[in-house]
């Protein structure tokens, strides 16, 4: 029994996915994804006109169910440190299929402004309205400064929310992180450097 033909488009994403991981999105061939993935490069175009149309495609799978879970996280049916905790919490908790998209993310976004710009458009679509909403929920009930910039406290969040629960996980042999704490506990000390510093002295 031959496949069904709405399976073609997984199959394509799927394919592209572990050639940009290893080879990035420039250095990939359609050729190769296309025979990877058992189509015809016509296939690939059809369903994805430009290469970038792929890359965001594979990266909006990972990317939805992780938005989703966020709007859980950052819901405000709770305080802002609660929410920051939860938030940290699911950060804590990516799936090894998660941190690799993010890894390559990071890495096609330094070096393709285009791609930078529409990962970002996308962002404005997704997350970043949750976290801002945080923000100003968080300076409003003075969880946060009120004299810093939004965009100040919101790139604050995203340093200490992800960066060190990656390295934790990717870099374990490399950086002397293997001493930190995992999962909740973990994300409790990062809202407290969050809201408190690394300073000897601790703000009230």
């Amino acid at each position: 029994m031959g496949r069904p033909r709405t399976d073609i488009q997984p199959r394509i994403v799927h394919a592209a996915r572990a050639r940009f991981l290893a080879e990035g999105v420039d250095g990939a061939s359609l050729r190769q994804i296309a025979a990877d993935a058992r189509t015809s490069i016509g296939m690939i175009y059809y369903y994805f006109p430009e290469k970038d149309d792929l890359f965001l495609a594979v990266v909006e799978q990972p990317y939805e169910r992780l938005l989703a879970e966020m709007t859980i996280a950052l819901a405000p049916d709770l305080g802002v440190i609660e929410r920051l905790r939860r938030l940290y919490v699911r950060l804590g908790a990516l799936a090894p299929g998660e941190l690799e998209v993010i890894r390559l993310v990071v890495r096609e976004a330094l070096v393709s402004p285009p791609r930078m710009a529409r990962l970002a458009q996308r962002f404005r679509r997704g997350h970043l309205p949750l976290m801002l909403a945080t923000v100003a929920d968080g300076v409003a009930d003075g969880t946060f400064r009120a004299d810093l910039h939004p965009a100040l406290i919101l790139l604050a969040m995203i340093t200490l929310g992800g960066p060190p629960q990656m390295m934790r996980r990717v870099a374990v042999r490399e950086l002397p992180v293997a001493a930190l704490p995992e999962g909740p506990a973990l994300a409790d000390q990062l809202v407290d450097v969050l809201l408190n510093g690394v300073g000897g002295k601790r703000r009230k």
